[in-house]
């Protein structure tokens, strides 16, 4: 080689650094953290709108944790990842309602512009494990302007899993699909367990009765929502059986369709839920030990890259905005925060 072409190689390989791999930080957080809620969830919605005098007037995406000592607010400023302290009974008023009345313990509604949703009829599934017979949808109806004030009427409607299923007691999402509110949830049945999709019966041109409109076929094996894929491809990513092997599904049609299977780890072992959409065409999800958070393209499954965690994933993850630069906040194990930021991303 000569030296002038030496010379403009290494120019090149200075110019055109490595990717920079994801990395960890841990947040500054006085309590041992055991719940941490996404930006989508209630709780993190009546944070946002309380008037807080803690939080910034126009708060950026927020994360709500807390534990049996304190709470905080995960929330960006600017490009940095802040801890706004809170007060625990703060919280607990904000967040009490998140399991009514009927709700299948442990569950938490979702909500969604006038509807919400709980799962309901505490049940067994055919594994014997906590079920519900159920998913309640709750819709608040329009009223005319009056110089009276009147109560809001409220529409409510139970749906069944369909014959022989009870839908899994820790799955419930709500997604939009072709402009209209969908709910996802697991269904399971003897045969197997499946990804069924909640929506409204068409009645001449009119809303209709909400009932399970459609599911993916049912498969032997654990089944797990690990990330639900909004925007204009609505779809889902399941992970399955006990080699957490990774499903792809899209849902913008009459049935779903499945568009890719397998996943690639880079240990081999798979992956587990949680995980999270970062943008329509990449996910985040735990590594199968949980010791890991690894970024999948949805193009071929394969991880394209991970950052081991201090401790194994604990109470959950929430992902504070979108794309891949978005910080990605997880409850650990032994009650620490920590926060994943990919590539040249600040901490």
């Amino acid at each position: 080689m000569s030296e002038r072409a030496a010379l403009a190689l290494a120019l090149l390989l200075f110019a055109s650094p490595a990717a920079a791999e994801p990395r960890v930080t841990l947040l500054d957080v006085p309590f041992r953290v055991t719940q941490l809620r996404d930006a989508g969830s209630e709780a993190a919605l009546a944070v946002a709108t309380a008037g807080l005098p803690q939080l910034p007037r126009k708060p950026g995406p927020l994360a709500v944790a807390w534990g049996e000592t304190g709470a905080a607010v995960v929330t960006l400023s600017g490009d940095r990842v802040a801890v706004i302290p809170l007060p625990l009974d703060a919280i607990e008023g904000l967040t009490v309602g998140e399991t009514p009345k009927g709700a299948v313990p442990g569950s938490r509604r979702v909500l969604s512009g006038p509807v919400s949703a709980y799962l309901s009829g505490p049940s067994r599934g055919p594994d014997g494990r906590p079920g519900a017979a159920g998913v309640t949808v709750r819709e608040r109806q329009k009223v005319t302007m009056s110089a009276d004030p009147k109560p809001v009427p409220v529409a409510t409607a139970t749906v069944p899993p369909g014959a022989g299923a009870t839908f899994s007691a820790d799955t419930l999402r709500p997604i939009e699909i072709g402009g209209a509110l969908h709910l996802l949830a697991l269904s399971e049945r003897p045969e197997g367990t499946s990804l069924a999709v909640i929506g409204r019966r068409e009645s001449a041109g009119r809303d209709g009765d909400w009932r399970v409109r459609t599911e993916t076929p049912p498969e032997p094996g654990p089944l797990a929502l690990a990330a639900d894929l909004p925007g204009a491809r609505p779809g889902a990513v399941l992970v399955r059986g006990e080699a957490g092997r990774i499903e792809h599904w899209t849902l913008a049609g009459d049935r779903p369709a499945r568009q890719s299977e397998g996943g690639r780890s880079a240990d081999g072992r798979g992956f587990a839920a949680p995980g999270a959409a970062l943008a329509e065409d990449e996910v985040v999800l735990s590594t199968r030990d949980r010791t890991a958070l690894a970024y999948v393209p949805l193009k071929d499954l394969a991880e394209r890259a991970r950052a081991t965690l201090p401790a194994p994933v604990g109470a959950g993850l929430a992902v504070l905005g979108s794309g891949r630069g978005a910080p990605v906040v997880v409850a650990l194990a032994d009650g620490r925060l920590a926060v994943m930021r990919d590539g040249d991303a600040r901490p």
